[in-house]
């Protein structure tokens, strides 16, 4: 065992390790970002039962949330940027420095920040952030604080932070079904001793006005059964509602499940089929990797047929599985090939890039409609009835949506308001 006691070490000597120990630290901290940001880019956790570079760094690394997800942040700001690694490793930028500066950096003002930040506390370009691209949202914040006892609570935070530069187009409906939460909360008490059962958490999220409105309102509708208008009892039933919503939608949860109805959509996945296959794999990705690890992945889950639709698989509860995204997508690549699926999805990236541009020049040129007719003395609600229904052709030019929107107005607002709604 190594000894770590320095008492024999003179006070001279002692500063000196310690001052090289912190330069070698720098090194290490920039090599270990470079082995991440690759790790990363190769996407070499999926193939070992992980749904994402976090999860890895934290189950398989074991290294804490924190650090994980602040390493990942600096460790792809620095791929994009490499001179970062270089200012890690000289002791110009410290891990936190990276990590904030990651969402704000540019080409052109990379070089800029880095030299605002250099040898800067972590509070201090904080503050030189917030002056420069404004205030940002608190973070949210879900902890456990004790019972209603004032008891602290051992144990882990159940859900992992929201971050949106890690999780892109997290889908918080992803989530099991009440009888399988029930079963994992059971497994979990197993494992973190001294639990209480009245546990409290502490919630910390910033909310916009529209938000805060919307939870006023539902307050006030509630005011005879709580007439204190408390918000974890509002926020309880809340989302009782939505799971119900959402389980409905995701796999067909319902009080009085029917027989399953025969499709001619290949894809078609019966409501009775993803309940049973929801279930049975117990709202978790079922990928294994080689070594024997289940994923642990309960959000972005999808559907997946064992057999490929292509090659004949049919959507039958032995023939279909959970699977998060990452494995899906892994398992299509193993099916057919990354170039293949790469192909595939750049042209679904393509075809929605292009849709959403044909949208913007139709917002556009509603709206320049609506601006001429304007000028032209219209009504305001009436010009913008025109606007809407020149906006619901497929394909035109603004001078056509000009004489349609017109044509509305001089056909009569009731006759014009018809031909809008049976088109």
């Amino acid at each position: 065992m190594r000894n770590y006691s320095l008492t024999h070490v003179s006070d001279a000597v002692l500063l000196r390790d310690l001052a090289s120990l912190v330069a070698r630290d720098r090194l290490t901290t920039a090599d270990l970002l470079s082995h991440i940001a690759e790790v990363d880019a190769r996407r070499l956790y999926v193939p070992a039962g992980y749904s994402s570079m976090h999860a890895y760094c934290v189950e398989d690394l074991r290294l804490s949330e924190d650090a994980s997800f602040r390493r990942i942040r600096a460790a792809r700001a620095a791929r994009s940027f490499p001179v970062l690694f270089e200012a890690l490793a000289e002791g110009k930028l410290h891990l936190a420095a990276v990590s904030l500066l990651a969402t704000h950096l540019t080409g052109e003002n990379v070089e800029e920040l880095i030299e605002a930040a250099a040898h800067r506390r972590k509070s201090e370009i904080e503050e030189y952030l917030a002056r420069r691209f404004g205030p940002v949202d608190a973070p949210t914040v879900l902890r456990p604080v004790g019972s209603h006892h004032g008891q602290l609570v051992p144990g882990r935070v159940e859900l992992d932070p929201v971050v949106p530069e890690l999780v892109p187009g997290r889908v918080d409906g992803d989530v099991p079904p009440r009888e399988v939460l029930r079963s994992q909360d059971c497994r979990d008490r197993e494992l973190v001793p001294g639990r209480v059962e009245d546990e409290r958490y502490l919630l910390q999220v910033t909310l916009p006005k529209s938000t805060r409105e919307k939870l006023r309102y539902a307050q006030a509708l509630l005011s005879h059964s709580l007439p204190g208008g408390d918000v974890a009892h509002v926020l309880d039933r809340a989302l009782d509602s939505l799971i119900l919503q959402l389980e409905k939608r995701k796999f067909g949860s319902t009080a009085r499940p029917r027989p399953a109805r025969p499709s001619a959509r290949k894809r078609h996945i019966a409501a009775e089929v993803r309940r049973e296959v929801w279930v049975r794999d117990q709202g978790r990705c079922t990928f294994v990797s080689t070594a024997g690890r289940r994923c642990n992945e309960r959000r972005f889950l999808e559907f997946d047929h064992v057999e490929p639709v292509a090659r004949g698989g049919g959507a039958t509860v032995d023939g279909m599985r959970l699977r998060c995204r990452a494995h899906n997508q892994y398992e299509a690549e193993r099916a057919f090939g990354a170039e293949f699926m790469s192909r595939k999805r750049d042209a679904v990236a393509d075809a929605r890039t292009a849709d959403a541009r044909a949208h913007a020049v139709v917002r556009a040129q509603t709206q320049d409609v609506l601006t001429g007719l304007r000028h032209l003395g219209c009504r305001p609600g009436d010009a913008r009835r025109a606007a809407e229904y020149s906006g619901a052709l497929p394909v035109a030019t603004l001078e056509e949506r000009m004489r349609a929107a017109l044509r509305f107005l001089g056909g009569g607002i009731q006759n014009g308001s018809q031909a809008l709604h049976s088109g």
